[in-house]
């Protein structure tokens, strides 16, 4: 317990953290094993499909470490930052905005630059790329520096004004220095599993706190920073930010749990193991998905494909819901009903979609799977 301190920043020993090895051997080892399996699948890839897998997982993590502090970015803007800086041709994208191209150059860096110094000017670097204005909505911020506590102590709160409720007090800004000092030597010097070491400085970093704003997609960014350092790998192969945004309030309760208790991290460390491992399983569910579109677009390589169906074709396989029907085809394509059964019908012949059950007026169709049947021919046109 705290013994009457509120935060363990303000404990004797801080930031001396331990944790139980043995009690965390078994999840790190199972995260290991999976990674591993992830990574292998990978490497069988051709050289557009991994393409395919680097844009998708880096589109993800943007959008979700911002969604996370509740700032919405635009997909088609990520998109085409992403592919923009991964030298990756996607066509029709729009101008990326300020805020979305910030948040992707962060991300980048720390992923594909993972063998460059984590140092004060780097923070600053990507601090300013979140924010390339001095203003986070209304409020004044302090740009590329460690935050000031101009107006008052750093303080993570909620509630309505006059209810708020202070979930965490950051320590004095008079500290930063030299916290952030002895933080940035420890992750460029200490050896240990790069999991726990990624779940020990993101704790570590969002604790100190050190910007007036910004704090918790830079710690992210460091935890990606630690994993891909790991694995020597210049693209992650997963998003973490997509599975702790899946469990948004359990990551603030766990926080808040671990900066209000001692310095035995276990149970904040067995839960970021937890969110790397949902995180490959979500890796491997968008992998699924890539491979299915590239299956589908191969199955079209040699027919005449009509651009209205390409453009369906690419909103089924994009997460559309439910099951198509004439009239949902004709609304996407912007035709009549007449066009849209014979493009259907082309598309059933084809072996890409595939009629259900129902007929008369509930006549649907979905998108064919490998196990439906049929083989397809050899790959001579990337997903759509």
């Amino acid at each position: 317990m705290l013994r009457g301190k509120r935060y363990i920043h303000e404990l004797a020993d801080w930031p001396r953290f331990v944790w139980d090895s043995e009690a965390l051997a078994e999840p790190v080892a199972e995260v290991r094993y999976a990674q591993g399996r992830h990574l292998g699948r990978l490497h069988g890839l051709g050289l557009e499909l991994l393409s395919a897998s680097s844009l998708a997982v880096a589109v993800e993590d943007a959008l979700k470490s911002s969604a996370i502090e509740g700032e919405r970015l635009v997909g088609d803007e990520v998109r085409s930052s992403v592919a923009r800086r991964l030298g990756i041709e996607v066509a029709g994208l729009p101008e990326p905005s300020r805020q979305a191209d910030g948040v992707v150059e962060m991300l980048l860096d720390a992923t594909r630059r993972h063998d460059v110094p984590l140092t004060a000017e780097r923070l600053f670097e990507w601090h300013a790329a979140l924010f390339p204005t001095p203003r986070s909505g209304t409020r004044l911020v302090t740009v590329g520096g460690w935050r000031t506590d101009s107006t008052g102590a750093m303080q993570v709160v909620s509630g309505p004004i006059g209810r708020e409720r202070v979930h965490f007090q950051a320590p004095a800004a008079g500290r930063l220095d030299d916290e952030m000092s002895r933080f940035l030597e420890w992750f460029e010097t200490a050896s240990m599993d790069p999991v726990l070491k990624a779940g020990v400085a993101h704790l570590w970093f969002v604790t100190i706190h050190p910007f007036d704003d910004g704090n918790g997609r830079i710690g992210r960014a460091i935890a990606d920073l630690a994993l891909a350092r790991g694995d020597a790998a210049r693209d992650r192969s997963f998003s973490l930010s997509s599975a702790i945004e899946a469990a948004r309030n359990s990551y603030y309760d766990e926080l808040e749990r671990a900066q209000r208790g001692d310095l035995d991290i276990t149970r904040w460390l067995r839960w970021f193991i937890e969110r790397i491992g949902a995180a490959i399983e979500g890796a491997e569910s968008l992998l699924d998905g890539i491979l299915h579109k590239a299956w589908i677009w191969n199955r079209l390589a040699e027919r005449r494909v009509h651009e209205r169906q390409r453009l369906v074709m690419n909103r089924l396989l994009d997460g559309f819901e439910g099951h198509l029907t004439s009239s949902k085809y004709a609304k996407l394509a912007k035709c009549s009903t007449d066009t849209a059964l014979r493009d259907i019908r082309d598309l059933v012949a084809w072996g890409v979609l595939i009629r259900n059950d129902a007929g008369g007026r509930s006549t649907s169709y979905r998108v064919a799977r490998q196990h439906d049947g049929g083989s397809a021919p050899p790959a001579t046109q990337p997903p759509g």
